[in-house]
């Protein structure tokens, strides 16, 4: 492998332009931000076909289907449970829980979603916990924006710490025989930092909005024995949710695809809710799906292009060179968690692994690499709405509760989540560079 193995060209940079346009119509809301996503897929494959690098049956396999059939599923599943008063019977008692104060509030729900996201995917904690916390803020008058953005950072930290918390640790854990004590052992620790520190900066960022003295927080008036309106329909639905929990315990041993185990549940919970389609679907957030979908099919063209190769092959040449495999690992930590921030972490997973694998080949160590590498796709998808499949369902959530100050725009998602996303990186690096032996098995 030397340098001249692949060269910037043409087509890199003409799919290097597309992505930054769409990403200037998302970021500037100038339309809305799915409708900007199919303008630049659509542009990605006339432009890709047009020279040569792209085409059309390229662009369909570029869509992750298991990340759009898993969103599509659990949502359904959520929707099927929504109407039995579970939420709000939840809701009121995670409230009264908090004793009045929006800081714990914060700090219990930030905590539970974080732990369930290391051994569910935050994708699925997000989904059922962002209605939940909308309709706790409903009841306790207070703007659900603090939270719904500290509970999508932190499952995303949450996740990033075991195996089974973030697709692309699954891939590198697969990639590089790495276990779920491996991850939890070695990422655990310094996620754990991270999450203390990064709970004090969202206090601290959020210190207006979760001010005790601004809310009345009575909730002696809610009865909480007539929340629960359909208690056969309440565990009609719960079978199905339970089911599924349960599968993605084991789904990477059974080797089902979550969003398989999501589709057992759902099909078993058609059975026994059985639903008006046209209520069912009309609950499924569609515009989600379909901005996934899109940005699926950008990505899709740059990895096409060559350009992820590129910068992979070129920091895979600077670990080869003797004493600088602690500067690559940090500079591929770094790199990862930008690349996360605009473009979906895992096609930069994706090419990353056959790199890292052909250096172990050759001899080199390559440990080092993995941990940094799933850091950096872990951290980076803070730093923007879209950096993270969880941030935009947090980030809809709050456009449909429709509640005054709700509403997370890009720029106010970047000054909360860059801050964010500088310190856990800065935090990571001195732990991984004062600990870097450990970081070696």
């Amino acid at each position: 492998m030397n340098g001249s193995s692949i060269a910037i060209d043409g087509h890199m940079w003409i799919a290097a332009a597309v992505l930054v346009g769409a990403y200037i119509l998302i970021f500037s809301e100038i339309i809305h931000r799915t409708h900007a996503a199919i303008i630049g897929a659509v542009a990605m494959i006339l432009i890709g076909t047009y020279a040569g690098f792209y085409s059309q049956e390229e662009a369909i396999l570029a869509i992750d289907a298991n990340t759009i059939l898993l969103l599509a599923a659990m949502m359904m599943l959520v929707a099927m449970l929504r109407p039995t008063g579970a939420f709000e019977y939840t809701a009121v008692r995670i409230a009264r829980f908090s004793a009045g104060s929006p800081r714990r509030l914060l700090i219990y729900l930030s905590l539970a979603v974080s732990l369930i996201s290391m051994v569910l995917d935050n994708v699925t904690t997000i989904i059922v916990f962002a209605p939940l916390t909308v309709l706790i803020s409903r009841i306790l008058k207070l703007n659900p924006m603090p939270f719904l953005m500290s509970e999508a950072i932190l499952s995303n930290i949450g996740g990033a710490s075991t195996l089974v918390g973030d697709p692309p640790n699954i891939m590198i854990g697969s990639a590089a025989a790495l276990s779920f004590n491996d991850f939890l052992f070695h990422l655990g620790p310094p996620m754990a930092v991270i999450w203390v520190a990064t709970v004090g900066l969202l206090l601290f960022t959020f210190r207006r909005q979760l001010d005790p003295a601004t809310h009345d927080m009575n909730l002696e008036y809610f009865d909480l024995e007539s929340a629960v309106t359909d208690h056969s329909a309440l565990w009609r639905a719960m079978i199905p949710l339970v089911l599924v929990v349960a599968l993605f315990f084991v789904h990477h041993e059974l080797e089902l695809f979550p969003a398989f185990a999501a589709l057992i549940g759902l099909s078993l919970g058609l059975l026994l809710t059985q639903p008006r389609p046209e209520t069912l679907f009309g609950e499924v957030n569609w515009s989600v799906l379909i901005f996934f979908c899109a940005l699926f099919v950008i990505v899709g063209g740059v990895e096409a292009s060559g350009l992820l190769d590129l910068l992979g092959i070129s920091l895979a040449e600077m670990a080869n060179e003797p004493g600088k495999l602690l500067l690559t690992s940090l500079l591929l930590m770094w790199v990862a968690a930008l690349l996360s921030a605009v473009i979906d972490n895992i096609p930069f997973t994706v090419t990353m692994i056959p790199i890292i694998l052909g250096l172990g080949a050759s001899g080199a160590e390559t440990a080092p690499l993995w941990w940094a590498l799933a850091i950096g796709v872990g951290l980076g998808g803070n730093s923007t709405h879209i950096g993270a499949t969880a941030n935009l369902i947090a980030v809809t959530e709050a456009e449909k509760s429709k509640i005054e100050g709700a509403r997370i725009s890009p720029l106010a998602w970047m000054r909360v989540g860059v801050p964010v996303t500088l310190s856990g990186l800065v935090l990571a690096s001195v732990i991984y560079t004062l600990f870097f032996e450990f970081f070696l098995d």
